[in-house]
């Protein structure tokens, strides 16, 4: 991991959170986001409850952080096996606790398209559960993972907070209702939210199988393997690729950020770069080439356009740079290099649930 600049925002929230513990919660704590937000905040001392129902979360993800922490760190977090869209699973998870820190959704535009019905009941339901129990708990901060799909069809680069466009699936249309959601009942019941807009977030963890996989670690996967490895159009639509660490400094400053004028208000989290993704695959293979001499020669295959996909994407980060003091540690290449071992290591062995 890279070092945050010295007496940066997030260096001095880091120094705090060493000598001050805080009850949180993260739903969906087996997932990418939530397991890797669990393995920094035990290593800072806090106590954690997680919340996942296994839906998309591997119980495999707990058992790696369990592995790079402290036993005694560990045994700050309490699991419970349940599901947002159950209010009793939420209230109970609440209990106790100052922040929230609510990454449990069902992902994946496609998959959202496939089945809008199932995305609903999750990214609403749930998330409305949350924002309930969490309220009922006098719970101090939630902080919820929003989505840069909400920008939709506006065509405006890079992405500004308070420029939003048609929505073009399901799931963007969730992520914007969660942040309408979040709005309301601050204004109705005075709860401080902050919702952090995600942008194509890659990192160890996460899931490179299925039909609803990111493209960095599917791709990693399919070279790898020596696999037919495809793009979704011409290679040209670009996007602003974010790693992990940079998600979790957001999470972060976001829940212990005391400027008022910070609290219930939506930040995007990225780096402000675009990559296309030809030169995505070149960055990828390049690491990789080294490594697997079946990769001489290897090429993508390129197919139709995705419903649903936007051709370009870049983050404004001003804001969340003013407010938060959100400063990114690591550029895509940046995180492709520090991930990449554990792509390695991990991409050639099956996921168990």
């Amino acid at each position: 991991m890279q070092s945050p600049p010295e007496n940066s925002a997030y260096q001095l929230a880091l120094s705090g959170l060493r000598e001050t513990r805080h009850h949180w919660l993260i739903t969906g704590v087996a997932g990418f986001v939530g397991s890797n937000l669990l393995e920094t905040l035990l290593g800072l001392g806090q106590r954690v409850t997680g919340l996942d129902n296994l839906m998309t979360g591997y119980r495999a993800n707990l058992a790696q952080v369990r592995a790079v922490v402290p036993a005694s760190a560990w045994a700050r977090f309490d699991f419970i096996e349940g599901d947002i869209r159950c209010l009793d699973s939420c209230r109970r998870a609440c209990q106790g606790v100052d922040i929230v820190l609510h990454q449990a959704a069902l992902g994946s535009v496609g998959r959202s398209i496939a089945d809008p019905i199932l995305t609903s009941d999750v990214n609403l339901i749930g998330f409305l559960n949350v924002l309930v129990a969490a309220r009922d708990a006098r719970v101090r901060r939630l902080v919820y993972a929003a989505s840069s799909a909400a920008y939709g069809d506006h065509p405006d680069l890079p992405k500004v907070e308070e420029h939003i466009g048609r929505p073009l699936s399901p799931y963007a249309l969730t992520k914007h209702v969660n942040e309408v959601y979040a709005d309301m009942f601050a204004r109705c019941y005075a709860t401080d939210a902050i919702g952090l807009r995600y942008f194509n977030v890659f990192g160890p963890r996460q899931d490179p199988r299925g039909d609803y996989a990111a493209v960095i670690p599917q791709w990693f996967d399919a070279m790898i393997h020596n696999r037919p490895l495809r793009i979704n159009g011409d290679g040209d639509s670009s996007r602003d690729f974010c790693f992990i660490d940079n998600v979790v400094q957001a999470n972060l400053l976001a829940s212990l950020v005391d400027d008022r004028a910070a609290v219930n208000q939506v930040y995007n989290v990225a780096v402000n770069a675009r990559t296309t993704l030809n030169e995505l695959f070149a960055m990828m293979h390049g690491l990789l080439a080294g490594r697997f001499a079946h990769l001489d020669g290897y090429r993508p295959e390129y197919g139709a356009f995705r419903a649903g996909d936007v051709r370009h994407s870049q983050a404004d980060i001003s804001k969340a740079a003013r407010l938060l003091g959100y400063q990114p540690t690591h550029r895509l290449e940046d995180g492709l290099k520090e991930a990449l071992d554990w792509y390695v290591a991990h991409l050639g062995t099956s996921r168990s649930r």
